[in-house]
């Protein structure tokens, strides 16, 4: 037996039939209307074709330097919002391989990776004197990425990019009276074919995510015509100012 809400807060009997299917099927649309599934999509990513799965997929605020050889470093650089992707191969709690990938929104060629496997970390270990090993890493820098979305005063990513196409990026926190560097991860611009395929992939999932959100305000559309014609013309002459009086 089906119950519905009534107006005191009380379940109630559904008083016909006819209003029972009206409320199925209003159910069933709003189900229909939430439901977006953007796997296959996904799943076209090329950074996925050497077997990786993805850990970690935000926008981070970043302070873009560029370094010249006899120069050296911008002494202050430009913040920009980039993507950051990390990918890991193997087992999630012993990675064998590690990777992280840099994308802007405002520069669609701008492809930096950094690659790291346990041997190249161990080279990292020595030289910086890290005292985590390297199935922590990719938790480590997580955590890193995730503060300076937090606390960007207190920690900050810079990346400075060299015309030959090397990179770090220096996580440093601030202590107020002075700056101390926590890691440093080498990257490098990633190859033209690769730049190419990157751009690809987002250039279709733009255009796919499209189609699917053309095809979901159809979807309602149809629906506001069924249950409220007048509604779909005020729309579709403008959007409705909410909380606004004539």
């Amino acid at each position: 037996m089906s119950f519905a809400p009534s107006i005191g807060g009380h379940p109630g009997l559904l008083r016909s039939s006819g209003g029972l299917d009206e409320q199925r099927s209003l159910q069933s649309s709003a189900t229909f209307l939430d439901a977006f599934d953007f796997t296959a999509i996904e799943e076209m990513d090329p950074s996925l074709a050497e077997g990786h799965r993805v850990v970690y997929d935000r926008e981070v605020p970043f302070e873009l330097r560029v370094q010249d050889a006899d120069i050296g470093p911008q002494e202050v650089g430009t913040l920009e919002a980039i993507r950051c992707k990390i990918l890991a191969l193997g087992d999630e709690q012993c990675p064998r391989h590690c990777r992280i990938e840099l994308t802007s929104e405002n520069d669609l060629f701008f492809h930096y990776t950094h690659s790291v496997d346990e041997h190249g970390f161990r080279d990292m270990q020595e030289q910086q004197k890290l005292m985590i090993d390297f199935p922590d890493y990719v938790s480590v820098v997580i955590k890193m990425l995730n503060s300076c979305i937090k606390e960007p005063h207190s920690y900050l990513a810079v990346f400075v990019m060299q015309r030959d196409g090397n990179a770090r990026l220096d996580f440093i926190q601030n202590m107020e009276y002075k700056f101390v560097e926590l890691l440093a991860c080498n990257f490098q611009a990633s190859p033209e074919e690769v730049v190419r395929q990157q751009i690809t992939f987002r250039y279709n999932s733009v255009k796919s995510r499209l189609a699917l959100m053309q095809g979901r305000l159809q979807d309602v559309q149809a629906l506001v015509k069924v249950k409220n014609p007048s509604l779909l013309l005020q729309l579709q002459r403008g959007p409705l100012r909410l909380g606004s009086k004539r």
